[in-house]
């Protein structure tokens, strides 16, 4: 016995990454096997630069068994998370997903879920970034000890045939901040590509521009803080409404509540 023979791993393609099938005319044809497509995903994935805090996000695991009121809240954004999915079409899809609620409710564990069912059942190339830490990767590229330029920094954002924001406007604004958001979200509409977008602001114009409109109470009420329009100007806002569904989500904190850390 040869103790040196090589070990098959695949027995249908025997490591070649390529099945031999037989077409209905008799003729035969090479085809991806599913150990190369296998692989094809796992690398994907691990290019999605996806937090490993998120890594099991799954729309299976959203969970939505809260409140009555929490739960409808939660139920439909699952749904159409879900039905997001099931219609994409590589190459022809460009409205993306605006996750807007409070804290805690699962925004990020539903765009995560969305990025990995897109990589896993449709084979796009996608990849993750929290607002504030995208920031700082470009305003570190400005420093002279450091190699990665702007724009090496910015190319898999551009390239990326899904891309998932995480945050967004998490950062007090800049005019740096503002030319930068907009470059990324102007980029990409017009290249028509797919962005998803979670954040914790509410959805509407800056306070000023609230004021001096009619809103409804509900509306004054969120506008009390800042809102979207003021962290990333009222146009990107405006473009942002072009470019995605908005999903609305509200619900008690998870984190505080069923996933508080606990001792013992």
């Amino acid at each position: 016995m040869d103790s040196f023979a090589p070990v098959i791993l695949c027995t249908l393609c025997g490591d070649t990454g390529l099945q031999i099938v037989e077409r209905s005319d008799g003729s035969r044809a090479a085809r991806d096997c599913a150990c190369r497509i296998e692989r094809r995903i796992s690398r994907r994935l691990a290019q999605a630069n996806i937090p490993a805090r998120f890594n099991a996000c799954t729309l299976e695991s959203f969970r939505t068994d809260h409140e009555a009121e929490e739960e409808h809240y939660l139920s439909i954004a699952r749904f159409k998370a879900r039905k997001f999915v099931e219609t994409f079409a590589p190459g022809s899809t460009e409205t993306g997903i605006l996750f807007t609620g409070s804290i805690g409710v699962g925004k990020t564990h539903l765009a995560v879920a969305i990025l990995k069912a897109l990589i896993e059942q449709r084979g796009v190339n996608g990849v993750f970034y929290e607002y504030q830490e995208l920031l700082k990767k470009i305003q570190n590229s400005y420093n002279k000890h450091v190699q990665a330029t702007e724009l090496e920094v910015l190319a898999p954002v551009f390239k990326a045939e899904v891309l998932v924001i995480d945050e967004l406007g998490a950062t007090k604004p800049t005019e740096w901040v503002w030319d930068t958001v907009s470059h990324i979200l102007n980029k990409r509409y017009n290249d028509r590509k797919l962005t998803i977008i979670t954040t914790n602001l509410p959805n509407l114009p800056p306070i000023g521009l609230n004021l001096a409109t009619s809103l409804s109470s509900d509306a004054r009420l969120a506008a009390a803080r800042e809102t979207l329009g003021d962290r990333i100007g009222e146009r990107m806002r405006s473009r942002l409404q072009e470019m995605c569904v908005v999903v609305d989500m509200q619900g008690a904190d998870f984190r505080q509540t069923v996933n508080r850390a606990r001792l013992g």
